[in-house]
Parts: structure tokens; sequence; C-alpha cells
């Protein structure tokens, strides 16, 4: 049985996000080739996909190695006090991440997630007495709200964002 045009329509935005995901600074050309589309279908998706918000933004990956970083990510416990309504809106305003540049810490990503921590964060700084000074810094600023923090080093990339780590040849050496 033949798709609908809204079937159709919503299987090749699924496609066009897949490669997009892949390598978002690819030419135009050789992503629609890839898709099966003409330039033109290709502009259109994803013109109406960042109109929607299916597409956020773009980002470049970095070896943070190279830029004298290192890379944590940040397991965040409540406590089961409930939050008010003013520390809500300062967590959504992103005023943190304000200090934490003070602090040399780039906040990467943060996410909300169900299981045994609540809050999930990503981020750079120049070393793990840095990632301490910024996990005590969410601590100061929200009290009452975490229980505990978990702070964990990331020693290398495989695949991050979709992309292959170049360097991930790097994990022999390591195990």
């Amino acid at each position: 049985m033949a798709k609908t045009s809204k079937e159709q329509h919503t299987e090749d935005a699924k496609k066009l996000l897949a490669e997009l995901q892949k390598n978002s600074n690819e030419k135009l050309d050789i992503i629609a080739q890839r898709c099966g589309f003409s330039r033109q279908k290709a502009w259109k998706l994803i013109k109406e996909l960042e109109k929607n918000n299916f597409i956020w933004g773009y980002t470049a990956i970095c070896d943070e190695e190279k830029t004298g970083q290192k890379h944590f990510t940040f397991y965040a416990k409540r406590t089961s006090n409930k939050i008010d309504e003013k520390t809500v809106n300062t967590v959504i305003s992103r005023k943190f991440e304000e200090a934490a540049i003070k602090l040399g810490v780039i906040v990467e990503s943060s996410y909300y997630v169900h299981g045994e921590y609540d809050w999930v964060l990503t981020a750079t700084a120049e070393d793990i007495l840095q990632a301490k000074k910024f996990s005590d810094l969410l601590i100061a600023q929200y009290p009452g709200v975490f229980e505990r923090i978990a702070i964990l080093q990331t020693i290398i990339f495989i695949k991050r964002q979709h992309i292959l780590n170049p360097d991930r040849a790097k994990l022999k050496d390591l195990l």
C-alpha cells in the first residue's frame, strides 16, 4: 500500500535529520544526494525543521585535549525537599552558567532525568579542581536542593553527537 503524502513527508524528514546528525556541515548537495532528494527539497525540509524547532541549532565538536580542557559529567541527586518556584525559575534562566564561566567551566549539556540521579550536566574545565569548584557552586547556588553530586571525567570519546572520534584508536592504549 502506498504511503500518504504526510507519511512520506515524515519519513523524508527523518532521513534528512539522520544525515544532518552525521555532519550538518556537509554541503547541502551531498546531504540531498544521500537522502535521494533534490537540493531544493532538502533546503525546504531543513528550513521547516528549523522553524518547527526540530533542529535547535548547530555546533562544532572540539577536541578538549587540544584546547587544554577536560570533559566532565556531573550527576546530581536531589533531596526530597520540594523546590520552590523561584529556584525552578533560576534553573530555567541558566544564571548559574555565568558563574560557571567565571570559574573557567563551560556547560555543554544539561538535562533532567529519571533514575538514580535527577539532573545530568556535561561541561569542560581545566582540571578536576575546577570541576569540583563548579559542583560546590551548584550546591551553594541551590541550597537544600541537592543531596549529592558525582563527578566523572571523560577519558576518551569514541562517538560524540553521532560523530566517531577520529582518534578513537587511542582507546587501545588505555585498555
